[in-house]
């Protein structure tokens, strides 16, 4: 009995250094990444990339925007009802990143917060890693107000890791590409310590890194990729359905990607 009592003890002392911020909390989870939905979008196979990530039972899932066709007023709420008709069916906690389809005017920006539960930007903690979701649906760039908000953000989870970002349009291809690591975002995802960064957008999966941040556009999750597979691309550049399942042990982070011919690909590859 004394020793039943001594180790309850124990765990409670834990818990409390653990919440007085004397001992991190260990990570140990996974989370899946949905690409886009729509954009001249296949709808059935948004809902098997769903069905698939069930299967795969994460703690959560993240989005990284153009959920709805949108871009017009009137037809918004019914395409909202529709997509909340497939995440009803999954008891996932979901954060969602709003895409150009998703936002375009004070309206849309109303709906999106209703229908998702969440601001078009905001962070949240898991375990003892930090996600902080941005909004370019307005536009390629980072506004200076996202990226002060950002800053702030990460200043104040600095003791945090992994760190991993998350927004729509990724505008750092245009950067990386030509090899330079002269913007901003690049520069807050350094001094801060973010380990990854994830967008959407192009449909497309790419990988590029630089000084140990690994920039990944998600490619589609029900969203057109004709454009690629027709000029035989295909595959091996990225144009297929996906979605993303993240392993995250510890500060180590493993991406895989889940192709719909049932294979999880190691995301190193592309």
């Amino acid at each position: 009995m004394r020793v039943r009592a001594l180790a309850l003890l124990a765990a409670i002392g834990f818990r409390l250094l653990a919440a007085a911020g004397g001992a991190a909390p260990p990570n140990d989870f996974r989370f899946s990444i949905l690409g886009d939905r729509t954009g001249l979008g296949s709808p059935e196979v948004y809902e098997k990339v769903w069905a698939e990530i069930d299967a795969l039972r994460p703690d959560f899932v993240v989005g990284v925007g153009d959920s709805i066709q949108g871009m017009k007023d009137a037809r918004a709420p019914a395409e909202w009802l529709e997509l909340r008709r497939i995440w009803r069916r999954y008891r996932y906690p979901l954060y969602i990143a709003p895409g150009n389809h998703d936002i375009w005017n004070d309206y849309s920006r109303k709906l999106f917060e209703k229908e998702t539960g969440h601001p078009p930007h905001f962070s949240f903690n898991f375990q003892n890693a930090h996600f902080t979701v941005l909004d370019n649906s307005g536009g390629w760039m980072l506004s200076r107000a996202q990226l002060e908000f950002l800053e702030e953000d990460l200043k104040a989870n600095r003791n945090r890791a992994p760190k991993f970002v998350i927004f729509h349009r990724p505008f750092w291809i245009l950067f990386l590409a030509l090899g330079s690591g002269d913007f901003e975002l690049h520069r807050l995802a350094k001094q801060y310590g973010v380990s990854h960064v994830f967008s959407g957008h192009v449909h497309r999966l790419m990988r590029l890194e630089r000084d140990g941040v690994t920039y990944l556009a998600v490619g589609s999750s029900g969203a057109d990729i004709t454009r690629g597979t027709s000029r035989g691309q295909g595959f091996e550049e990225g144009w297929f359905y996906q979605h993303i399942l993240a392993t995250v042990k510890g500060t180590r982070v493993t991406l895989q990607v889940k192709h719909l011919d049932g294979k999880l690909y190691p995301v190193e590859r592309w």
